[in-house]
Parts: C-alpha cells; sequence; structure tokens
C-alpha cells in the first residue's frame, strides 16, 4: 500500500490545530502591560482644583502628587492625558489610557460599570456663592435662580434631584469645565455653582474677596475615588493600586495630601462599600 502525502499533511494539520486548542489560552493583564511598558497612563480634566489644575501650564494639585506616590510603589512613571470630561470616561472604555483621575463620585449606577480604587476624599455636594450675595444664605434660596454645574456630572444630577424639591423653577446652566462655570459666577451671569465641597473650598479660599461657600452642604454625603475599566484584565492593575493606597492610608501620606490640598484630613471608606446614591 502506497503512502499518501496529502494524508499525511491532513494528519499534520490536524495534529497542530489539536495542540493550538488544548494550549493554554494567555489571558490579557493590564497590570503586567503597564509594568512591561513602565508607564502608567492617567486620563484626567486638568480643570478641577484642588484636584487637578494647571498653574502657568505647569499640573498641579492633589492627583499629581498622589499619582506620583502610586506610580513609586508600583515602580512605573506616571503621565496624564488632559481632555474635557465629558470625553474622560469615554477614553476610558476606548482604551486610550489605563486609568482616570478625575477623581469621580462613586455611585451604584457608575459601580455596575467601572472599577472603582477605595476613596480618596469626601464628595458631598454644595454650592458656591458671590462673595457679597446676601440673597442666598441656604441652599434652598436658589429657588428662581440660575445655577451652573458641569456637564455630564454627577453633581449636576444631585443639583437637578435637589432643585426639584423647591417651590420655584432653578434653571440649570451646564459647562463644560468648571473654571467657565466660576467665571460666570464672578461676573453675575448666574447666582451660584453647585460642586462638591472639596473643589468649592479650594476656590472660595483662594478668592475669598469673589466667593463664598453656601452652608450647609445639600446634597447625600458622598466620596471621591479613581477608576478603572471593568473587564478581566484590569482586575490586576486596580488591585495592585488599590493595594499601593491602602499603604498610603496606612502610613500617613494620604492624610497629608489632604490637608494639604483638601483642608483637611478625610475619613474615608476603605475596601467595598454602597454608595448612597
Amino acid at each position: 500500500m502506497r503512502f499518501n502525502p496529502l494524508f499525511g499533511k491532513t494528519l499534520a494539520a490536524l495534529g497542530a490545530a489539536t495542540l493550538i486548542a488544548l494550549a493554554p489560552q494567555v489571558r490579557a493583564d493590564q497590570l503586567a502591560d503597564v509594568k512591561k511598558a513602565g508607564e502608567l497612563v492617567v486620563g484626567t480634566e486638568m480643570q478641577f482644583a484642588p484636584f487637578d489644575f494647571l498653574d502657568n501650564g505647569k499640573q498641579q494639585g492633589l492627583n499629581a502628587e498622589l499619582f506620583k506616590a502610586l506610580g513609586d510603589e508600583l515602580g512605573v512613571k506616571v503621565r496624564f492625558i488632559d481632555l474635557p470630561w465629558p470625553s474622560v470616561l469615554p477614553g476610558l472604555e476606548a482604551k486610550k489610557f489605563d486609568v482616570v483621575a478625575g477623581p469621580i463620585i462613586v455611585t451604584k449606577a457608575r459601580k455596575e460599570r467601572y472599577r472603582f480604587l477605595d476613596p480618596i476624599a469626601e464628595a458631598t455636594v454644595s454650592l458656591l456663592k458671590g462673595a457679597h450675595n446676601d440673597k442666598i444664605g441656604k441652599p434652598q434660596d436658589i429657588a428662581g435662580m440660575t445655577v451652573g454645574a458641569g456637564k455630564g456630572s454627577a453633581q449636576l444630577e444631585e443639583l437637578k434631584t435637589f432643585a426639584a424639591t423647591l417651590p420655584q423653577k432653578v434653571t440649570i446652566r451646564e459647562y463644560v469645565d468648571n473654571n467657565q462655570a466660576y467665571a460666570d459666577l464672578a461676573a453675575g451671569r448666574i447666582a451660584a455653582v453647585a460642586n462638591s465641597l472639596p473643589n468649592i473650598s479650594y476656590v472660595a479660599a483662594q478668592r475669598s474677596q469673589v466667593f463664598a461657600v453656601v452652608q450647609p452642604p445639600f446634597g447625600k454625603k458622598s466620596y471621591f475615588a479613581y477608576l478603572g475599566r471593568k473587564d478581566d484584565d484590569s482586575a490586576s492593575l486596580i488591585a495592585e493600586l488599590n493595594k499601593a493606597l491602602a499603604k498610603l492610608h496606612a502610613d500617613g501620606r494620604l492624610a497629608a495630601l489632604q490637608k494639604k490640598w483638601l483642608g483637611a484630613a478625610m475619613d474615608t471608606p476603605q475596601g467595598d462599600f454602597e454608595p448612597t446614591w
């Protein structure tokens, strides 16, 4: 019986296909990719003082210093990409960067979609008004007025919820970046700006002759955190960043940065927690 060379080639091909099918599949690992590149790429908006802002073209704020410490713990450099806030989360999902600095308020809906690090600051929403505006003494006084907030932000949604409880309609103006909202407030074009308490406290402290904080905050108690994608390959990176963040929490470096940039150390939850909204 003669051997058919085509039959032999067919067997060889089938054997190779079987080996490929049986071979363990290499899964993507974002932490391994970051360490191999030696760089953690972070998406942010540098119009969000005191977390991220530009001073004479140079990045300043809590994010720059905190991510430098996290990068040191991971043994990698950190590179920031500055974008308008409405483009940041879509950029994360498109894998244009590894994580988002923001920070962003942790909500139930966002936890379904993203993987968060432990919170780094309180984020309860409050109001910023003009320093000489005697018409607003408490949050409810914005009834019938025009108030600004960041487009696509959780603070905007909290403002809408609060405004719906007031006896007169609140006209809400949405801004692509917060500096534009603060400029309109300073010029008297709007009556107040809704943002998280650490942000407006910083703005009011920097320009106390122009702005003042309306007390008390009107939003439900909430927290700021950094986040990444919720796909399988990102789990290792977020876990390692959380481990590094826990170390900064334990040795007091996080509290020191909170005092420097937010005015006081903040009690934030560690580990998984249930957001209030």
